[in-house]
């Protein structure tokens, strides 16, 4: 039996010669696609029928090459484990061991970290790229030409899974998030319905591909419809003006710090020039934002500029999209609208039953889209479950018709900035590995920009002094961009609680009365 029973499979063969993808002046059609993710599977495969969910690590930044073999790797009945290209080979280490991966897709702009990590991990590699070219000597024409001699792909149950998305938990260690096929077409056709995504559509993506947001928001939803994604390397304030200027794009998806630069960068054009993409930026029929609250000033700079107003959302890898502004109508600033079609919502008050109107409480999800498990972690899967209902650890209030507004985090050891998830444990453990740190705390700062910034209050070790400078450096050497604290503050001591707890709302106050 084929793989044609995919749901993603539908839209492509259904309209082989439609743009699927638009990468600078580049083209790929959707038959490209169905060809070369043909060609991955059978590579993935090598002579077996199936490969029954083993995990492939996919390390390569947006374009063909991602999304061909993405699609190939759940062809060949893989799991697909997209990893963010920014990890240093030590982060790699540690999600390459936990995933137990069958193989690593690595391209070369990744290989240099990515595989010394395979190799400590004894996982093999092997460049995404040349898996996509097919034997030595195949030309790049009979590529995308038909395998008439190939066998038949694995049909692949709705029940299996699809991915495994790494995401920060409390614990300050990565979780693995474990995603079937079904829920993945119930986050999508969910999405789709209610933001009216079609085959006439053209998304910018400029978001990274090894979140939801990325994945299945800005890049699987309009391949699902037929629709064309243009796909951005990384994201540029100027380039996405002049993408907008072009009057083809119809959605754009993306995190606040994006739309806090794509306004500093429309401030600092000319007049004319600004005035003109601006109008531009207007005829696009959707802008939205998510993965971390979205300044209310930007929000109405943006609507001064463009004449619309940015839809908010609400999600989590876990749950898949839960709340969403008004496709049509006004949208409330700070509001993340109501449930998605298919999802239930509760707000679970302080006293345990459900939160009335108006007041607070923490958000939890139930529905099909809901992912299944945490990576070989069933203790903490269970605890993230209450009768059924996914414990979200973010706080909310719902009043007026803008629906659900966000507070924060329940926990205080998860920073959200630049619209990822950051855990404060996980970079307390990196910089307690340094010799001239003897202890330390590490808090989410309010930032324009950032949403919330990165700052670690640290204890040095007495007599050794440690200039702020170099500890940046060193940091980065174990840590994502993202995840490098931009703040440092040298304390005597840090302020703890008769159990010996750091008490964080006390270092945050450090920060904000330091000069």
């Amino acid at each position: 039996m084929s793989d044609s029973h995919l749901p993603f499979l539908g839209a492509a063969l259904a309209n082989p010669y439609r743009a699927a993808l638009v990468i600078g002046d580049s083209i790929c059609r959707y038959r490209d696609l169905l060809s070369v993710s043909e060609r991955v599977a059978h590579f993935l495969l090598r002579g077996r029928t199936d490969l029954k969910e083993a995990r492939i690590v996919l390390l390569a930044p947006p374009g063909f090459a991602y999304v061909a073999a993405h699609w190939g790797i759940w062809r060949a009945g893989g799991v697909v484990v997209p990893l963010a290209l920014a990890h240093p080979t030590p982060e790699l280490i540690t999600l390459i061991a936990d995933a137990d991966p069958e193989l690593v897709l690595v391209h070369p702009k990744t290989e240099k970290r990515a595989r010394p990590a395979a190799e400590a991990c004894g996982v093999p590699c092997a460049d995404v790229v040349d898996s996509l070219k097919g034997p030595p000597g195949t030309r790049l024409t009979s590529l995308f030409a038909a395998m008439p001699d190939a066998p038949p792909l694995p049909a692949i149950a709705e029940s299996r899974i699809a991915h495994i998305i790494y995401t920060s938990g409390t614990t300050g260690q990565p979780k693995g998030v474990v995603i079937t096929h079904a829920a993945t077409r119930h986050q999508v056709e969910s999405i789709t319905r209610a933001w009216e995504i079609t085959r006439h559509d053209r998304v910018l993506n400029a978001l990274p591909l090894h979140h939801v947001h990325g994945i299945v928001n800005a890049l699987l939803c309009p391949l699902w419809q037929g629709a064309t994604v243009e796909l951005l390397p990384r994201f540029d304030p100027d380039e996405v003006w002049s993408r907008f200027a072009r009057l083809r794009v119809t959605i754009f998806m993306g995190v606040p710090t994006m739309y806090v630069r794509l306004i500093r960068t429309w401030k600092r054009l000319p007049h004319q020039r600004g005035e003109i993409v601006g109008w531009s930026a207007g005829d696009l029929r959707l802008t939205i934002s998510g993965s971390a609250a979205l300044p209310a000033r930007a929000h109405q700079t943006w609507r001064e500029i463009t004449g619309q107003g940015i839809l908010e959302r609400y999600g989590l890898s876990e749950t898949g999209m839960v709340l969403t502004g008004p496709l049509k109508g006004p949208r409330a600033e700070g509001h993340v609208g109501h449930p998605f079609p298919s999802v239930q919502v509760r707000l679970r008050g302080d006293g345990g039953g459900e939160a009335a109107a108006g007041e607070e409480g923490c958000i939890e999800v139930r529905g099909p889209g809901l992912f299944r498990e945490y990576w070989r972690r069933p203790e903490e899967t269970a605890a993230a479950f209450r009768d059924g209902w996914f414990d979200t650890g973010d706080r909310a209030v719902r009043n007026g018709p803008g629906g659900y507004r966000i507070l924060g985090r329940e926990s205080v050891d998860i920073i959200k900035t630049g619209g990822e998830k950051v855990s404060a444990l996980e970079i307390e453990d990196v910089l307690l590995r340094h010799l001239r740190i003897s202890d330390c705390a590490v808090v989410g700062i309010p930032h324009d920009e950032w949403g919330e910034q990165v700052s670690a209050a640290v204890v040095l070790t007495e007599g050794l002094p440690l200039p702020v400078a170099r500890l940046r450096v060193w940091v980065k050497d174990f840590l994502a961009g993202y995840k490098a604290p931009a703040r440092f503050l040298v304390v005597d001591d840090l302020p703890r609680n008769s159990m010996g707890k750091v008490l964080k709302d006390q270092v945050r106050d450090l920060f904000l009365q330091a000069p």
